[in-house]
């Protein structure tokens, strides 16, 4: 019973050395193992902002539905698995996030006025740290990666918006006739255009067009900032911890210690 024990433990160790091998190790078979989970991450993400239109399918739905539901509770087992505290882990709120999306995955019968929430897996997978250990192998700049996190978020934003716009009032109000509709009227919204040929009625439907206008043109003008934004790279600071320098700087701003920034164009 005893050796039993042991070897349960020894393959329990050896799962997890290979498991956080994969997800956070550095080797090529680490690195194409991580691609081809963004690929199917993205993927997924394209059937989520395309369900509404397909829910119509039926079985087929469904089947692709638990499928990615299958893929998305092992992703999220491995990942736990290959942290080593669990506890830790679950403190995270992407994670938080992306187990909700897996709820409304495993009960869409019951949780269908919450499928809008499963384009949020978007915004997990950019702002996670698996996708920039990746990605950023490649694109190593702090432009690219300020740019990609508020686009993403501008872009979550809009299907979010869209999918509860739709969920609540079409077929309820004949302004939205489909998802077409709620996309448009997020879209007017959000650039705050206001053509008025499709308004949200009563009072729930003013102050969600409000919400809409002051956080999309929030999160646009957040993607513009970044895109505008003076080039800066990480290189945290020994001595104060600031990350963010000019490319050239040879002194921190905050403390004025000597900074030695690589330069990689030599």
């Amino acid at each position: 019973m005893h050796r039993d024990d042991q070897r349960q433990d020894k393959h329990e160790l050896r799962l997890r050395a290979r498991l956080r091998a994969l997800y956070h190790g550095a080797s090529p078979t680490a690195v194409r193992f991580r691609y081809a989970i963004i690929l199917i991450d993205i993927a997924i993400i394209a059937f989520f902002i395309a369900a509404p239109l397909m829910q119509r399918h039926g079985v087929t739905f469904y089947l692709i539905d638990y499928g990615i539901a299958t893929f998305l509770a092992l992703d999220l087992a491995a990942r736990a698995v290959a942290h080593g505290d669990i506890k830790a882990w679950l403190r995270k709120p992407i994670v938080w996030l992306d187990l909700l999306i897996l709820a409304t995955l495993l009960f869409p019968a019951w949780l269908f006025n919450f499928g809008f929430l499963r384009v949020l897996r978007l915004w997990t997978l950019i702002h996670s740290e698996f996708f920039w250990r990746t990605v950023g192998r490649r694109y190593d700049d702090t432009r690219v990666e300020d740019v990609t996190r508020a686009a993403s978020s501008l872009v979550t934003f809009v299907f979010v918006v869209t999918g509860f716009v739709y969920t609540s009032f079409a077929g309820r109000h004949e302004g939205i006739g489909g998802y077409v509709d709620a996309l448009y009227f997020t879209v007017t919204s959000l650039t705050t255009t206001g053509y008025g040929d499709v308004t949200l009625p009563g009072v729930w439907g003013k102050l969600l067009s409000i919400a809409v206008m002051l956080g999309g043109v929030s999160l646009f003008i957040g993607l513009i900032q970044s895109i505008l934004r003076p080039h800066k790279v990480v290189h945290p600071c020994h001595v104060c911890g600031l990350r963010r320098h000019d490319p050239d700087a040879v002194h921190c701003k905050a403390c004025g210690v000597l900074l030695n920034i690589p330069d990689e164009g030599l």
